[in-house]
């Protein structure tokens, strides 16, 4: 059975930092995209960041740009977030997704997903 698992997610003031873990099982993830989707009360889950498989490119959000960090352990089968400079408007739920993602920004190219971390800033 496939699962992703988040981690790491929590209450941290604005400006803090926070470092998210996905760890993947039942199968290995190096050759799919991944990648990092947020969700905050009342609005659509909404593309953070994604990492394409076999080392290929990176891709974020403008919102998280120069802020936030993916990165990805093949040999853990886990996927990171880490999150710096943080601000109130970054509160949400954070789920992890794997899967091919062609278009990897829509949410619907994902075939697997995580039960989500809470992340909360305050101001």
């Amino acid at each position: 059975q496939v699962q992703l698992v988040e981690s790491g997610g929590g209450l941290v003031q604005a400006g803090g930092s926070l470092r998210l873990s996905c760890a993947a099982s039942g199968r290995t993830f190096s050759s799919d995209t991944m990648g990092w989707f947020r969700q905050a009360p009342g609005k659509e889950r909404e593309f953070v960041t994604a990492s394409r498989g076999n080392g290929g490119s990176t891709f974020y959000a403008d919102s998280v740009k120069g802020r936030f960090t993916i990165a990805r352990s093949n040999a853990k089968n886990t996927l990171y977030l880490q999150m710096n400079s943080l601000k109130p408007e970054d509160t949400a739920v954070y789920y992890c997704a794997a899967g091919k993602a062609d278009r990897l920004r829509f949410w619907e190219q994902y075939e697997y997903w995580g039960q989500g971390t809470q992340v909360t800033v305050s101001s």
